[in-house]
Parts: C-alpha cells; sequence; structure tokens
C-alpha cells in the first residue's frame, strides 16, 4: 500500500490523526496480525516523518490496547479472545444506547450521503460476501453511527472500545467460528433498520437497535468460539 507524503499545509495534528487512524484501521483488519511487530523505521519512512511524531502515534495505539511496546524489544499488536471481552462488550451496549439520550443529534445531509452509500456497499456484498471489505464496512458504519451524538466524552469512550474489540469479529469469520454469509445478512438488516428509525427522527429507536445488534454479534461470537473448543 502506498501512502501519499503529507502536503506542506496539513498541519501536524491532522498528519498525527491521519497516521493514527490508518495504523489502527491495518490493526483492525489484521493487515497487522496480533504478535506482529511493527517497525519504527518502516513505518516512520512509508509516513515520511521521524521516528518522534510516530512514537507519539504508536503510544495513543498503546493507550487504546492495540498494541504494546516493550522497552528496548519493540512495539507489538496486541491480541485478544472473545471470552476476555464480556465487560467491554456490556460497557459498549449501555454506551450505545446512551447515544441516543445524551445530546443525540440526526444526520445532516452529508451524514445521510455516508449512511445512503454504506446501505448500498451492504445490499451489493449479500452476494458475494468479503471479510475483509465487510470489515471495513462495519468500521465505516461505526463511524457514522457516533456521529449521532454531540456528547465528545461519549464519542471518545465509544470509539476507544470500539476499536478494541471490533478485531475479534474478523478474527471470528477467519476461524470459521461465526458464518460469514449470515452475518452479511444480519448486518443488511441493521443498517436498514437503523436508517428507518432516523427517517422518523427517533434517535432513541435508532440506539436501542445499535444496542441489541452488540449483543447479538457479541453472543454469536461467544457460541462460535466454544462450539469450536467442544
Amino acid at each position: 500500500m502506498i501512502i501519499k507524503r503529507p502536503q506542506a499545509t496539513e498541519s501536524a495534528r491532522n498528519r498525527f490523526d491521519r497516521i493514527h487512524e490508518e495504523i489502527r484501521m491495518r490493526i483492525c483488519l489484521l493487515d497487522y496480525a496480533p504478535g506482529k511487530r511493527l517497525s519504527e523505521e518502516a513505518l516512520a519512512g512509508e509516513f515520511g516523518i521521524s521516528r518522534t511524531p510516530l512514537r507519539r502515534v504508536l503510544a495513543r495505539l498503546e493507550s487504546e490496547g492495540l498494541v504494546h511496546s516493550m522497552h528496548g524489544i519493540g512495539t507489538f499488536v496486541t491480541d485478544l479472545e472473545i471470552e476476555e471481552l464480556g465487560q467491554t462488550f456490556r460497557l459498549r451496549l449501555e454506551l450505545a444506547e446512551l447515544t441516543g439520550r445524551l445530546e443525540p443529534v440526526l444526520p445532516d445531509a452529508a451524514l445521510w450521503q455516508e449512511f445512503r452509500a454504506i446501505s448500498t456497499q451492504s445490499k451489493a456484498m449479500l452476494a458475494e460476501p468479503d471479510p475483509r471489505r465487510f470489515a471495513k464496512l462495519n468500521v465505516d458504519f461505526f463511524l457514522c453511527l457516533v456521529r449521532l451524538t454531540d456528547n465528545e466524552p461519549l464519542r471518545e469512550i465509544t470509539r476507544r472500545l470500539y476499536f478494541q474489540t471490533t478485531r475479534i469479529w474478523l478474527k471470528s469469520v477467519f476461524a470459521s467460528h461465526i458464518n460469514l454469509r449470515d452475518e452479511t445478512h444480519v448486518f443488511d438488516r441493521e443498517v436498514d433498520d437503523i436508517i428507518r428509525a432516523l427517517e422518523l427522527g427517533d434517535l432513541h429507536s435508532a440506539a436501542l437497535i445499535q444496542r441489541a445488534h452488540i449483543s447479538m454479534s457479541f453472543q454469536r461470537m461467544l457460541a462460535g468460539s466454544r462450539n469450536h473448543e467442544a
């Protein structure tokens, strides 16, 4: 993958966010597998920056639980199993419902366009589901949903917990713990139901739908993991 070097006018803050989001996405899509050592030299060269700002990015990823740095050894992508994440998923359930109650906001024109595009892509994927492309679509949908609240602390912790757990879904697909084709249909129904709720201006219902789907997704992955072990 070729990353364009930042333009001279790009602020340090925007550059930091861009690089952080790119590396985070690679971790979430398993492009960087659990246990992989991240080369500071290679990443700094790829993004056209020195190691100092790169280390700040890696420090943020470590605070989010996505990498772990070992002094004198390197920085490694972390790994988690579904059984370790019960408390995190339960907290995500409560936060999802809060988005419909704390400073909820209806989509503006730009966000509506993003929701429609996700719906179109979701339906196109029903015939030929692709795990990585589907995982990326899930991330895009989540990033739309989190914009339905103006409560920034809520948005921040919701994002943090989501990115801690999202790899589990893709790992479950690759391990054949859950059925990808079934998952695409479930996701498509979720998108349709949330869009209908938003069209009615019912942000609370949209949040409850999201909450229910987080719960069911966790239970499917948990059951799949246990069945595989049995």
